[in-house]
């Protein structure tokens, strides 16, 4: 008898096989801070996967103090500044987090957050990772902050880095409903860089965050009018619509277009994966099956919980519609 055909499973990697990143978030977990010396060194001014990198090691480091023990012993590397400075934010989101969505976070430990990143740009100049912490952590700042400031670390962002996705995606969230802006101004952002963006840039991918963004402030205000009248009865709302209107669909062709028709052909870089996940689930539910057929084979199994999560399971819809796709 035949052996029976193993099931597809999707691997959920947050390091999206970067296997290199993956020792480094381990050894500064357990309080180690040589390798991540040693990798972000080796990384250069690759400054895609220097981001990628930065954010995701910045997270393991927030419940620890591995950056701290690195900047006392090194305290004129500029690596450890900007990782440092990158804790530094992702630790005054966790706080938010933890006092509950609409409790304000006090202004002057926001104001610490920003200090250490403005001295980790003054320490690596050229590093483009100080400004997004800037323009990430500026969302905490109760009213947002003043135009002015905001657009000079904009500015100082795209004199680095003017490609940045990571970017691009924090000032779209600043400028989203859930924070400082509307669905407009969102969308306005996104479409301009899209628009301006060379081929092969994965920039217009920004349409298919903002329509997330779009679904889960949506969603969440439909949910939580629910929870406050549960007597009044009725069925979820259908959001069907929302990925599959006339725009929508060709959006996502576009996109795909401009960044995957565009794109040098080569291998698909730990840094490209969660963009490729939000195209993915882009197209597949505006029905775009024959690109998400090319998308899923892209990634092959490397799948990112966001966005599929806020629409559902992610292993099951990742699996679902990549079946629907005729991929085994």
């Amino acid at each position: 008898m035949a052996a029976a055909r193993r099931r597809f499973e999707p691997v959920f990697d947050p390091d999206s096989g970067d296997r290199a990143l993956t020792e480094a978030r381990h050894d500064i977990v357990i309080g180690r801070w040589q390798g991540v010396r040693d990798l972000l060194h080796a990384t250069g001014e690759d400054w895609p996967r220097r981001t990628h990198r930065v954010r995701l090691l910045a997270h393991a480091a927030a419940g620890s103090s591995a950056v701290e023990s690195w900047r006392a012993a090194e305290p004129g590397n500029p690596d450890a500044a900007v990782l440092r400075a990158a804790t530094e934010v992702v630790r005054v989101f966790d706080e938010a987090i933890a006092a509950g969505r609409g409790a304000a976070v006090d202004r002057a430990r926001v104001d610490v957050a920003v200090m250490v990143c403005l001295g980790a740009a003054e320490a690596a100049p050229a590093d483009p990772m100080p400004w997004v912490s800037l323009l990430t952590v500026a969302r905490l700042y109760e009213g947002g902050v003043g135009r002015r400031r905001l657009h000079g670390w904009w500015d100082e962002l795209r004199h680095r880095d003017p490609g940045s996705i990571e970017g691009h995606v924090q000032l779209l969230r600043y400028w989203s409903a859930r924070w400082h802006g509307t669905h407009g101004a969102m969308y306005d952002i996104a479409r301009d860089a899209a628009g301006a963006a060379p081929p092969g840039s994965p920039l217009p991918v920004l349409v298919q965050i903002a329509r997330v963004e779009e679904f889960r402030y949506v969603a969440e205000g439909a949910l939580g009018r629910r929870h406050r009248a549960p007597a009044a009865g009725g069925s979820a709302p259908d959001f069907g619509q929302h990925w599959k209107h006339e725009l929508a669909v060709s959006e996502v062709r576009r996109t795909w277009e401009r960044w995957i028709g565009g794109r040098e052909n080569g291998p698909v870089l730990p840094e490209e994966i969660p963009e490729l996940n939000y195209l993915t689930h882009a197209a597949c539910y505006a029905g775009e099956l024959e690109l998400a057929r090319g998308l899923f084979g892209m990634l092959g199994a490397r799948a990112a919980r966001v966005p599929w999560s806020y629409t559902g399971d992610p292993a099951e819809q990742f699996v679902r519609f990549r079946t629907a796709t005729g991929l085994e």
